[in-house]
């Protein structure tokens, strides 16, 4: 076996979809929430479930330029298409392979998750530029693929002249399905992405109900669901078998395309942590303009290390010069550490005076 980081692994290198999550290098592109598989485990939240809704990342996106724009900043050399399922919005998935491709180039390659499609459907995509199609068959099915349709969309998918592989979270209660399910890939020379399974805000009931429990105290694996994927991939297989945990999607995967958005967002006043983070000084007061004012004129602030922010309703500072000020000034002030996504969520706020 392969070792990766944060507990994942594979038994031979993994496709040219997964190298570039690996890197931080794959645009998400959230299609649609709309699904029609039901699965009891799905981990969408209840803003994206069953929604009609599209995200490039964390950004809501309203228009194409909002997905070129978090391409651009995350420097993608490629792109996820998920959702939900994106076969259920087959058209506006060709008009973003065209507009992604036409912009980055041929080479940008582009995956999409599906737990459907047609056979027009998975020509069209094939038609339209899709590198790789990775299929999400229901468990019941995982003993019964054969003559299935799920074998008819992965030999129109080959036809197509894409590459194809089956995705899957790891139950850890069906040991022999998952076993039928990958040798049916390996038969079929199909490669297979195993995740670990993970609680969520919506799928936690279920999951419960099932009599799955969380591996310890602080992670929302699921217990058992990484030892079955470790035993499944070491078994003799010629197909790629890879496993992926729970830790490595976020502290590999996710990490790197932050860190990756946070070079391109970071603003002189900013400072970027080892955990892809931005510290930086906030103040927050009724009238920002004269705050401002106050800042440049009477402590000489240099313009380039502060900003109002209005959408945030906030000035925001070198997190240095407004540890040295915070006594000396009438407002809250904070040294506050935020994610670099679209959403700068934030990690931790500490008050400064």
């Amino acid at each position: 076996m392969i070792i990766l980081p944060n507990g994942s692994v594979t038994n031979k290198p993994v496709v040219r979809g997964c190298k570039l999550c690996e890197e931080g290098a794959k645009l998400v592109l959230f299609v649609t929430g709309i699904c029609h598989a039901g699965c009891f485990y799905c981990p969408l939240s209840e803003r994206k479930m069953n929604h009609d809704v599209i995200f490039a990342d964390e950004m809501p996106v309203h228009r194409d330029e909002d997905i070129l724009l978090e391409a651009r900043l995350i420097e993608a050399k490629g792109t996820g298409i998920t959702g939900g399922d994106p076969m259920e919005v087959v058209d506006r998935v060709v008009h973003y392979i065209h507009l992604l491709k036409d912009n980055f180039g041929k080479e940008h390659h582009i995956h999409l998750y599906t737990a459907s499609g047609s056979k027009e459907k998975i020509e069209k995509l094939g038609a339209a530029g899709l590198d790789e199609i990775r299929f999400h068959p229901p468990p019941l099915l995982w003993k019964n693929m054969y003559g299935s349709i799920y074998e008819k969309r992965i030999d129109w998918s080959i036809e197509m002249g894409m590459d194809v592989g089956i995705e899957v979270p790891v139950l850890p209660d069906l040991h022999d399905e998952l076993v039928s399910l990958v040798k049916f890939a390996n038969d079929k020379g199909v490669f297979v992405n195993l995740n670990e399974l993970e609680y969520s805000e919506t799928n936690y009931q279920a999951l419960n109900a099932r009599g799955y429990e969380p591996k310890n105290d602080v992670s929302s694996a699921v217990k058992g669901s990484e030892e079955l994927a470790y035993e499944v991939v070491g078994m003799d297989w010629d197909t790629i078998v890879h496993y992926c945990s729970s830790s490595f999607k976020d502290g590999v995967q996710m990490r790197r395309r932050l860190m990756r958005r946070a070079k391109n967002v970071k603003k002189d006043y900013e400072n970027i942590t080892d955990d892809a983070t931005l510290i930086l000084g906030v103040i927050e007061g009724k009238n920002l303009e004269e705050i401002y004012r106050v800042l440049r004129e009477e402590f000489e602030v240099p313009e380039n290390l502060i900003a109002i922010n209005n959408e945030r309703n906030r000035v925001e500072i070198s997190p240095y010069i407004l540890e040295e000020i915070a006594s000396d000034i009438p407002w809250n002030a904070y040294e506050v550490e935020e994610y670099p996504s679209w959403d700068r969520l934030q990690v931790e706020r500490v008050k400064l005076n």
